[in-house]
Formats: C-alpha cells, sequence, structure tokens
C-alpha cells in the first residue's frame, strides 16, 4: 500500500553466529510503518528492542529478513548509499542527546545538511526556522553545555528534523530528562505528529511515555509478543491497558 512508508520482512539479528556463543537478538520480525503513525516499542531489558531500532534506522544490517523503507531495500545499498540515503530520509534522536559540545548549537542543528552537502544559503534560515518552532532561537550562539537537559533535546530534535526526513527515530528520547521535560517532550511529540504528519518510531520502557503513541508493539525474547492500537481510547485508557499488559510480563517471568 502507498502509505507504508517501512516494513520488515522476516527480520532476524544473530550476534555470534559462527560461535557456540551465539544470540538470537530478533527472529521472524515483521511490521509495517504507515505514514503518519507514532508507533511505540517496548520491551523489558534484553528483549531486542534496541536491536530492532538499529535495523530499521539502518545502523547495523540484519543477519536475514529485510527492511523497506520507501520501497528500497536497504541491504541492497553501497555504504555510500545507505549514508546519503539515512541523511535525507530519517531523522535520530537519542537518550544522551548525541550533540556535539564543542559546537554551538546552531552548528548542531545545521549539521545533517552540512553532511548532505545542502546550498549553505539555505543552512541559515531552516536552522532558524526550526529554532523558532522549538523556541530555542535564543540559544544558537552557545553550546550544548551551556543549555539544560530539555534544551539539548529541542536542540536534536530540531537537528533530526532539519533535512525534513520522513521518519523520526527516537531511541528512549526521554530517558536523560527529568518528568516535566520529558512530558513537554511528548507533548510535543504528539503535536508533530499529529499536526504536520510526522512519522515517529520511538523506542521507551515507560509505560506513560509510550500512552503517547498510536500504536504500541511489545518485543519479548527477540520477537513481537503484543500489539496494542489506542484508536478511540483516551490516554488514561490507553495508559492502563500498556500497564496491565507490562504487568502480566513482569509477573510471567517472575515465574520462570
Amino acid at each position: 500500500m502507498d502509505d507504508i512508508i517501512l516494513y520488515t520482512k522476516d527480520l532476524k539479528k544473530v550476534y555470534n553466529g559462527d560461535s557456540l556463543n551465539a544470540v538470537t537478538a530478533l527472529h521472524d520480525i515483521n511490521i509495517e510503518v504507515r505514514k503518519g503513525e507514532f508507533l511505540g516499542v517496548m520491551g523489558p531489558s534484553g528483549s531486542g528492542k534496541s536491536t530492532f531500532i538499529n535495523m530499521i534506522s539502518t545502523m547495523d544490517y540484519p543477519t536475514d529478513g529485510h527492511v523497506y523503507i520507501y520501497g528500497k531495500n536497504i541491504m541492497k545499498m553501497s555504504a555510500n548509499e545507505i549514508g546519503r540515503f539515512r541523511y535525507e530520509n530519517l531523522g535520530f534522536i537519542f537518550q544522551d542527546f548525541n550533540l556535539l559540545d564543542t559546537h554551538t548549537v546552531f552548528e548542531n542543528i545545521a549539521l545533517p545538511m552540512t553532511l548532505a552537502k545542502a546550498d549553505p544559503a539555505k543552512i541559515g534560515p531552516r536552522v532558524e526556522e526550526l529554532a523558532g518552532k522549538l523556541n530555542i532561537a535564543q540559544l544558537l550562539n552557545k553550546t550544548p553545555l551551556e543549555c539544560s537537559g530539555g534544551q539539548r533535546q529541542r536542540t536534536a530534535i530540531a537537528r533530526a528534523l532539519i533535512n525534513d526526513p520522513g521518519i523520526i527515530v527516537a531511541d528512549e528520547p526521554t530517558g536523560a530528562l527529568d518528568s516535566e521535560n520529558s512530558e513537554e517532550l511528548m507533548e510535543l511529540f504528539e503535536k508533530m505528529n499529529r499536526e504536520e504528519g510526522t512519522t515517529i518510531v520511538m523506542v521507551t520502557h515507560d509505560s506513560y511515555i509510550a500512552s503517547f503513541t498510536s500504536r504500541l508493539i511489545f518485543i519479548r525474547d527477540g520477537a513481537i509478543s503484543r500489539e496494542i492500537t489506542r484508536g478511540d481510547m483516551d490516554q488514561d485508557d490507553y495508559f492502563r491497558q500498556i500497564v496491565e499488559i507490562s504487568s502480566a510480563g513482569r509477573s510471567r517471568r517472575k515465574k520462570a
């Protein structure tokens, strides 16, 4: 279907595959992400969710199976092609921000456009546009070390959006933030998704953070164990359902 912009087919990842210590981190992962979705990924530590996010974000290669983004099989791309494809189509937001402390906020935001060899005349206006939207215009000449955690995460978001990517990939984006900044960030994500149609794929371990998504998959032991969609549920009901599923999973692990 035309609205599916990312999907995986029989995705599998094995570490140390040629040794007796082989570990299957993912197996038989089939997932579709539609344009404008806000998809969450949850799972206990070691479940495979970080491996999954690395596979779909072109940061790592599957052992078997395929990842298609905009209908293109990334397994058939060269390293140079993947690098350019990544900068043009994907935006990344990380738990620890991954900002360059020796560069200004302006330079950090502009980095993906610079790497993509964009027209220098377009970089400044684009940075200023995003900084204005994210309320960090007054910080452009500061370094990340001079900014609060929330301001640094907004800088990271601006950097992720600078090339107008089709998909934002967020790996535990609230992990380094306090509760107030976490909620503010998620409200911003929700607004981006609702008003601008931004497609977001986010990994989180937090049930409340997950309740901002429109669809949620649970990964356990390297496979998708459950999937729920918010639909017409209000956030409180959606949150309660997420907590129930997560709690049931923890209870099964304790019995095992």
